[in-house]
């Protein structure tokens, strides 16, 4: 139990209901994966027009492809006859269209309904009225965003403005031209723990010397139990002695040639909320998005992403990419070990935050502001 008095080094965190319980965690998918930006896919991903992938953002299956024009767009994957799921695979590629395997209603990639049994005895039928319903998107750093919301809010202060306040302006994620790098590694990770649990881990960096040897190798400053989110602007400075970020400190690849001489050498982690996390070194950049699939599971995809040389000659990646591998499944095992407890009556009110996790604390009153339910 939480005393009724904390002193000043110690502030509550979320009561363990708030990672339990199956009603609050519908509540963050209407409330807050529902309405907020949601980054969904790679644009590399839907190179050509009719790729397509199936993501779940909230409570919906929605179809992201790329249309005749080159553009993007979104769709609810359902079907406006019977409500069918339109396609049932994770990622594929259409000719022209997508045709419901129910009834036959087909859409182009556009949305339009082009074609379905007697159809044409049907004039009243409107093609566009009845046409799949779209979602607002919106690509950036290499990436399709999507936005469920009728009215969407500002991209720029919302999924921008989380980039300026982290690193102090825009143009310092500029210099690493994620837009324009390859992906020369994708991990998928199956989490047996709820969402928040995994945005607080990597908010913090208390953990960093009990959890990850390797990466304290690397960045000796995480030993100290501060992440560099804690600082506006800051970003952790390799070891005297280290290379590159790779898992045994040794060289890494080309540099990022936007990458400035104050960025050199050093690492800069970013959240964006609700799903991403952002992490830049001076080689490459590791971005995380997360999939909220259960209260107590979540799907996290994780690319590592190289400049388009280094992939397409085939150099070895894997001193990098086993580095934040290993970063990861650490992360995940200690989120996986804290699930049950949020279960325990002994964690009903919570637990506490030290001061080097105090900024956690910003996001708790920041969901509970999105639910409704401000803390006292």
């Amino acid at each position: 139990m939480i005393p009724t008095s904390l002193p000043d080094s110690l502030i509550a965190t979320l009561p363990g209901s708030s990672y339990t319980d199956p009603g609050i965690f519908a509540q963050e998918q209407e409330r807050i994966f529902e309405t907020m930006w949601f980054c969904a896919v790679r644009s590399s991903e839907l190179a050509t027009p009719g790729a397509f992938r199936t993501v779940e953002v909230g409570r919906e299956s929605i179809l992201i492809t790329r249309a005749r024009d080159d553009s993007v767009r979104a769709f609810f994957n359902v079907c406006r006859h019977r409500g069918a799921k339109l396609c049932v695979e994770e990622a594929g590629e259409v000719k022209r269209a997508f045709q419901c395997p129910y009834h036959a209603w087909t859409y182009d990639l556009n949305g339009k309904l082009v074609a379905a049994p007697n159809l044409t005895k049907m004039p009243d039928v409107g093609r566009t009225e009845f046409g799949l319903v779209g979602v607002t998107t919106r690509e950036w750093l290499g990436y399709v965003w999507v936005c469920l919301a009728e009215n969407p809010p500002s991209f720029e202060e919302d999924v921008i403005g989380e980039v300026i306040t982290r690193l102090g302006d825009v143009e310092a994620i500029e210099h690493y031209d994620i837009g324009n790098l390859a992906v020369g590694r994708r991990i998928v990770y199956d989490v047996r723990a709820n969402w928040k649990l995994i945005v607080e881990n990597f908010m913090e960096c208390y953990h960093c010397a009990t959890i990850h040897p390797e990466l304290t190798e690397v960045l000796p400053e995480f030993a100290d139990g501060y992440a560099a989110q804690y600082y506006v602007g800051h970003g952790a400075e390799f070891g005297e002695e280290v290379q590159g970020f790779t898992v045994d400190g040794s060289e890494g690849l080309d540099r990022i040639p936007g990458v400035s001489d104050d960025q050199d050498r050093r690492y800069y982690a970013i959240t964006v909320k609700p799903q991403v996390f952002i992490n830049l070194v001076p080689d490459h950049v590791i971005f995380h998005r997360m999939y909220p699939v259960a209260v107590g599971r979540t799907i996290v995809e994780c690319d590592w992403l190289y400049l388009p040389h280094v992939v397409e000659s085939g150099k070895d990646v894997s001193r990098s990419v086993e580095l934040f591998d290993r970063v990861n499944r650490q992360d995940f095992d200690a989120c996986e070990r804290t699930q049950p407890g949020m279960s325990s009556r002994m964690y009903a009110e919570g637990g506490v935050l030290v001061p080097s996790e105090h900024h956690i604390g910003a996001f708790h009153d920041w969901v509970n502001e999105r639910l409704g339910t401000p803390r006292s």
